[in-house]
């Protein structure tokens, strides 16, 4: 990413020093979004602002202002698009650069045009994530909160946006700055006892343990939100899968509340594997409506059954439907064969058309059973909390989450873990101090490397390679 503007903590040089950066900060869709933002960053930010940007009247150019007026070409003097001009000078701006948004009329060509003036004053666009990671390297943001305007950017349920914005809003970072704090005043004793050993009483090797103790705890407790993090983020994917004409589309139709799938009496009506994206009690959730599975002629079908095979194999839940008016049946066996080593739900389908005292017998008495009529739309809030217990997603909505670590942090804290405990273990065997000092800081290594304290330019630019152009 270039050389000379520095992290004010690692000292780490990415972006060049007074570089403008431009991008097209909001999702451009033809005939859909009525505004569009061009987003500049960067010492040359306002001139180029200037340069291209007509306000009549007396306007004041200040920090904290929304002009309006036209964009124009400044070599032929041709408006490109009437828009508003906000400015933001620094340090009082996301970058804590000077930062200028032309808000333009959305769409595809209005946008487009604006990006390209800015690029032919000298600006240049912008790599993903880089606005926030000179966020980050200004001192704006630590790499938690970074991450979690990510997160939150990404998120798709009220509760991953709780999440994140938990994490923009700083309640990661200061537990993960307090306890690496309390870890490096730990190793300044054990240091301060091996230069001036005479000078000093000894340690107090039982509040050490004390503190080390605590400090474990707390990454426990953090370690413990990693899972729910993850389902939060990437939600569940779950299949629906069973004989032809058993309801799956039926019962996809009532849970998405929409036609998602053709439902018809004739068998084989599903051909492909058909989608819809649901929330459940916060929770994201992929629906995959699956080609009835049977031995077919038809080669359009057959390739539809295989796509219905590849579904029920890469899904987090298996929902294994049957009619109850058939009964469990061969070919029900043969489904329930093929998807036993996957977490498995069966359903009880077109519960309206029989009897309650006719209700199938299962092989397997200890599989969930969820009993619905998806034509009438019965049975499904049973269905979404035998899914949620299933996965043990109950915890998480019932729960209070502050915060929630990632994948790369929840990494960053089990080694964090693993040196603390194993600083107990150099203690209880009375080893040399020196011992005491190298997983000391390869904990305080761990725990920095979460907020960005530490951390190598490499990392960084994994990290926010991830991020979308323009944020």
């Amino acid at each position: 990413m270039g050389t000379a503007n520095q992290h004010p903590q690692s000292g780490l040089s990415t972006s060049v020093q007074g570089e403008t950066i431009v991008a097209i900060s909001t999702a451009i869709v033809p005939q859909q979004g009525s505004v569009g933002i061009v987003r500049l960053s960067g010492a040359t930010a306002l001139a180029i602002a200037r340069s291209l940007f007509y306000a009549p009247g007396r306007q004041s150019w200040e920090s904290h202002r929304i002009l309006y007026g036209t964009v124009r070409d400044p070599q032929t003097g041709q408006t490109v698009d009437e828009a508003l001009l906000l400015l933001m000078l620094a340090p009082r701006s996301y970058t804590r650069e000077d930062v200028v948004e032309f808000h333009c009329h959305g769409g595809l060509m209005a946008v487009q045009e604006v990006l390209q003036l800015c690029l032919s004053q000298g600006a240049r666009l912008a790599e993903p994530g880089e606005f926030t990671l000179r966020a980050f390297l200004n001192g704006r943001l630590d790499l938690t909160q970074a991450e979690g305007v990510a997160d939150l950017v990404g998120a798709q349920s009220t509760l991953a946006a709780k999440t994140a914005l938990a994490g923009i809003q700083g309640k990661l970072m200061q537990p993960i700055r307090q306890l690496r704090s309390v870890c490096l005043d730990v190793l300044a004793e054990v240091e301060a006892r091996i230069d001036f050993e005479d000078d000093l009483p000894p340690l107090d090797e039982a509040a050490i343990r004390q503190q080390l103790s605590d400090i474990l705890d707390q990454v426990g407790r953090m370690l413990a939100t990693a899972d729910q993090g993850e389902l939060l983020r990437t939600g569940l994917k779950v299949a629906i899968v069973g004989r032809p004409n058993v309801g799956k589309s039926s019962l996809l139709n009532a849970w998405s509340r929409s036609d998602r799938a053709i439902v018809t009496d004739l068998p084989g009506t599903t051909r492909d594997v058909v989608e819809s994206h649901l929330v459940v009690s916060g929770i994201p959730v992929q629906v995959l409506d699956t080609a009835g599975i049977r031995e077919a002629s038809d080669r359009v079908e057959q390739m539809g059954i295989a796509r219905s095979r590849q579904a029920a194999q890469a899904a987090d839940l298996v929902l294994l439907t049957i009619d109850a008016a058939a009964g469990w049946t061969a070919a029900d066996q043969a489904l329930y064969d093929l998807v036993s080593d996957r977490t498995l739900i069966v359903v009880v389908n077109k519960l309206d058309l029989v009897e309650a005292d006719t209700l199938p017998t299962l092989p397997d008495t200890a599989l969930p059973v969820v009993y619905t009529a998806a034509a009438q739309s019965q049975g499904i809030e049973s269905l979404e909390q035998t899914i949620l217990k299933t996965m043990q997603a109950d915890q998480l909505t019932a729960s209070n989450l502050e915060f929630t670590v990632n994948q790369r942090q929840a990494a960053a804290l089990t080694q964090a873990q693993v040196a603390l405990q194993q600083v107990q273990h150099t203690i209880d065997n009375q080893l040399p101090l020196d011992f005491w000092t190298i997983d000391l800081r390869t904990a305080i290594h761990a725990l920095g490397s979460i907020t960005g304290d530490e951390m190598t330019e490499s990392m960084l630019d994994e990290i926010f390679s991830r991020f979308c152009i323009g944020k």
